[in-house]
């Protein structure tokens, strides 16, 4: 799992960041929360994806690139609308995967699983 360097976080949850990202990373429960990835289907813009999913054994989380995290799936929702507008201001373009990888390029924050 990689973290982006910028994370977009929800106002609810910021001050508790730390100790979330520690928590997905290490497979502690956290109920109704949400972490938002770029896709791993092309023609997808994002993923939002419940924490509770990411709990599973055999989840492929390992190549998961988190930009965002939220709680709640409407907040997880506004969120990446938010995210996919901020994008497309700074750049004209809704390519998001290549925005968020090229401000990324100075290696990553959290863990590596």
């Amino acid at each position: 799992m990689i973290w982006y360097r910028h994370l977009y976080v929800d106002e609810a949850i910021i001050h508790k960041l730390k100790k979330i990202k520690w928590k997905i990373c290490h497979n502690a429960g956290q109920l109704d929360l949400y972490v938002i990835c770029l896709p791993y289907v092309e023609s997808n813009l994002l993923e939002i994806i419940s924490t509770v999913e990411l709990m599973q054994k055999h989840y492929p989380k390992g190549d998961l690139f988190v930009v965002g995290l939220a709680k709640g799936y409407d907040k997880a929702r506004e969120l990446a609308a938010g995210i996919v507008m901020d994008i497309f201001d700074k750049t004209g373009k809704f390519n998001v995967k290549e925005y968020l990888h090229t401000m990324q390029r100075a290696g990553t924050d959290g863990c590596r699983v």
